[in-house]
């Protein structure tokens, strides 16, 4: 059974009927004339962007179940903070806060649009209950893991009259105004009141263009900032570019490849890179980012499962609910100890607190613990650990069938700490990896691969795995872009009409335009971006336009982008294509003597503009402008499915 939580508040009734009256899919359908172009669009290369300005720059890691603050002003760019303290920690400190929170009963007596008082991060008790991983609901295309109830979520966010957005926004909002208030300790209010400080939100890999779209709105309603300020960044990008810093010095030398596995709670993203500089630093991804449900959180899960089959259905849930503080001291030690320091060569026996639970010897508890042998908890471990494996030997078989050679792999992220994780990742790609391709010149051949090897590859943890992703934003945040360009994850393509041709097109297919005064077809596709195409924020994608206007018509137009998974797009459009946002650009901005007038034979008059929108691809978001002859007219709406 599958739910559809709400992402945003409804569509008003006339923006609805706006979109309804542009049906632009139908083999019957007869566009304005303000649609047609002629030659349909047309790709064009455009002028580098402007460099970032100085700031206070704060990083958000806003994860499904662990979210993570950092700052660092740019007159001290060493001096990088990291939010160790949180409401409710009782003065211990952590990295990280829990992304977890519930809505408050607002008292009958309460004003009317009194807002339900919001409890968040480690302010719970471990039995209250609480809305978790509401972060994965943005995305209604990625898959949901079996831990995760649609059908609670969807409840909870009824009873409180909230959508998806509004939650995150909740959230979002306590995390700035505690990192608001944290910074002003540090800094004083009078830096504060002076100072700009901008914000670097980062987001998964392999998330949708309106989930990332949605997470900038609750961003902004947080208090970070006007959407088109907030900078985004992959999360798998973030910690690559905190690593490649991180880890120097090594022997990574220009066009090594390198795999950035970010392991989280819930999912584990992976990206590619191949080393073009190092003077500064520079990478481009070399493969598409790929990613997974196989987090942390799953071994929790099967940590659970283990002891229900020991103590037995009955008697575990009994534990869990008349003894909640024993079930969770268990969990947190399994949490904080064996998911991050297993070794099954020097943990051969593990005890886990269960304080208050009756001696059992049969089924191994013992003056409060519950004993585990290292095979017991190797078979918790193995396999997810088997499918991140599969998802790292996924990029490398993809990189090596372009006869590239993987120099490294990085882990990062919460699950990137695992021990277990990296004995067994450094195991496996050490014993099958390929040598590098052949190369009648040996310098040319990966240096780290020599030094270790041909049969190695590299596995790499650096320090402060769980933060790498948060200091990753703040990084980009501080000295720009480290990655110069990426790789697109589908096709990117707007329909348009065009003149109709016999040899082309069905004749069902045409229509009669009175302005043109020519038969023409609609739903003609133009790919402007190829899967697996080599895109980069200093070359924006600009498409090209040719719109008629009536005397009185009005000037605000529409266009949707569309994108194709298939690896071969169709030429024409199809229902199975994605319509990633509607694009509404209002030329009423552009100069009349921009305008060409023109007139039909039946002697009726109308004006036509050439145009370009400008699509801009970054790390995690696209923007979008409007340009005429060149010259900047505005920005462009985007209304994101």
């Amino acid at each position: 059974m599958s739910f559809n939580l709400p992402i945003l508040p409804p569509t008003s009734p006339t923006s609805q009927r706006n979109r309804d009256s542009r049906n632009y899919f139908t083999n019957s359908y007869s566009p304005p004339a303000s649609t047609e172009a002629i030659n349909g669009p047309v790709r064009q290369r455009t002028k580098e962007l402007a460099p970032i300005s100085d700031r206070l720059i704060v990083g958000v890691d806003f994860g499904t179940t662990f979210s993570g603050v950092a700052a660092v002003y740019t007159g001290t760019p060493d001096d990088v903070e990291i939010i160790k303290t949180w409401p409710g920690g009782n003065g211990i400190t952590s990295d990280k806060v829990p992304t977890e929170l519930s809505y408050a009963a607002i008292p009958p007596n309460a004003p009317p649009g009194t807002a339900p008082a919001v409890k968040w991060g480690f302010q719970f008790r471990p039995e209250e209950s609480r809305i978790r991983c509401v972060k994965l609901f943005l995305d209604r295309s990625q898959k949901l893991p079996f831990y995760v109830n649609p059908k609670e979520t969807a409840t909870q966010l009824k009873n409180n009259r909230k959508t998806v957005v509004d939650a995150v926004s909740d959230y979002l909002t306590q995390i700035y105004k505690h990192t608001m208030d944290t910074l002003t300790r540090r800094y004083g209010e009078s830096f504060m009141a002076s100072t700009k400080v901008d914000f670097v939100l980062t987001c998964p890999a392999v998330w949708s263009d309106a989930a990332k779209n949605a997470t900038l709105q609750a961003a902004e309603r947080a208090g970070m900032g006007a959407q088109s300020q907030i900078q985004m960044i992959s999360e798998p990008e973030a910690a690559a570019v905190y690593t490649l810093k991180a880890i120097q010095p090594n022997h990574l030398k220009i066009g090594d490849n390198f795999i950035v596995c970010d392991g989280g709670g819930g999912t584990v993203d992976l990206i590619a890179y191949k080393i073009v500089s190092l003077g500064p630093i520079k990478v481009e991804e070399s493969a598409v980012g790929t990613g997974g449900l196989c987090g942390s959180a799953f071994l929790n899960y099967r940590f659970e499962e283990h002891v229900k089959n020991r103590l037995g259905a009955n008697r575990f849930e009994e534990v869990k609910t008349k003894k909640g503080k024993s079930w969770q001291m268990a969990l947190k030690y399994f949490e904080e100890f064996v998911k991050r320091n297993f070794n099954e060569d020097e943990h051969q026996e593990i005890n886990v607190p269960f304080p208050g639970l009756p001696d059992d010897e049969e089924i191994g508890l013992d003056c409060g613990f519950l004993m585990m042998t290292a095979a017991q908890v190797k078979d918790i471990f193995d396999p997810v650990v088997k499918e991140v494996c599969d998802l790292v030997q996924g990029q490398v078989d993809n990189l090596r069938a372009k006869g590239q050679t993987v120099s490294g792999i990085i882990l990062v992220g919460g699950f990137g700490q695992s021990d277990y994780l990296y004995r067994t990742l450094k195991k496996h790609f050490t014993s099958t990896a390929a040598p590098p391709p052949y190369t009648p010149t040996p310098t040319q051949q990966s240096t780290l691969a020599a030094a270790l090897g041909s049969n190695s590859i590299e596995v790499m943890q650096p320090v402060y795995a769980w933060t790498a992703v948060v200091r990753g934003a703040v990084l980009r945040g501080l000295e720009g872009n480290m990655v110069i360009s990426r790789k697109a994850r589908m096709h990117y393509g707007t329909s348009y009409a065009t003149v109709y041709d016999e040899e082309k097109h069905s004749v069902t297919e045409r229509y009669w335009s009175p302005l043109w005064e020519r038969w023409m077809v609609s739903d003609r596709m133009q790919w402007h971006i190829a899967k697996g195409e080599t895109i980069s924020p200093q070359n924006p994608i600009a498409f090209h336009y040719t719109r008629n206007f009536r005397p009185g018509q009005s000037l605000v137009v529409t266009d949707d982008l569309i994108a194709c998974e298939a690896d071969e797009p169709p030429k024409s459009y199809t229902r199975d294509l994605i319509k990633v946002c509607t694009l509404t650009t209002d030329l009423s901005a552009v100069p009349r003597s921009l305008f060409t007038r023109l007139t039909t034979t039946k002697g009726v008059e109308f004006d036509n503009l050439d145009f370009t929108l400008e699509m801009i691809v970054d790390s995690a978001g696209l923007g979008f402008e409007l340009k005429v002859d060149g010259v900047r007219y505005g920005r462009v709406d985007a209304e994101f499915y």
